[in-house]
């Protein structure tokens, strides 16, 4: 049976604000890994990105899988398979984001960090995820 059009839009959006939480969550804990990284073990904004972003990835696809997408039917090798694909991608985003943004632009780390977070979650991360990874 196919979805009503109102239902179809009304799923869309309650699984982007779920998606949101999760982000939220999940960027909390990316936030502080990456603080982490810069300020006590003093490694490069973009080299902290990528260890903070694939910490951060754990918790996001626990709880994408079990409450965002609730989508635990599939087999969780495809789906971590396919998160792993779009993890390398908005890792690899974000990095070069934050690697222009601070040393060819000589913006704060901080909040460059934050304005590609937003960009790249917003415009890849939740499309990949609702469309591939956990496609209903």
């Amino acid at each position: 049976m196919k979805k009503k059009p109102r239902a179809k839009i009304r799923d869309f959006f309650l699984s982007f604000g779920k998606a949101q939480v999760s982000a939220f969550l999940g960027g909390l804990f990316d936030f502080g890994v990456y603080t982490f990284g810069i300020q006590i073990l003093n490694i490069t904004p973009y080299l902290s990105n990528i260890m903070s972003g694939s910490l951060g990835a754990v918790l996001n696809f626990t709880i994408n899988r079990y409450w965002t997408f609730d989508k635990t039917d599939a087999p969780i090798s495809q789906q971590l398979a396919k998160f792993v694909v779009v993890v390398i991608g908005s890792i690899f985003l974000k990095s070069t984001g934050i690697f222009f943004l601070v040393d060819h632009l000589s913006a704060n780390a901080y909040y460059s960090k934050i304005i590609v977070e937003i960009l790249v979650s917003l415009g890849f991360n939740f499309l990949m995820q609702k469309y591939w990874v956990f496609n209903k």
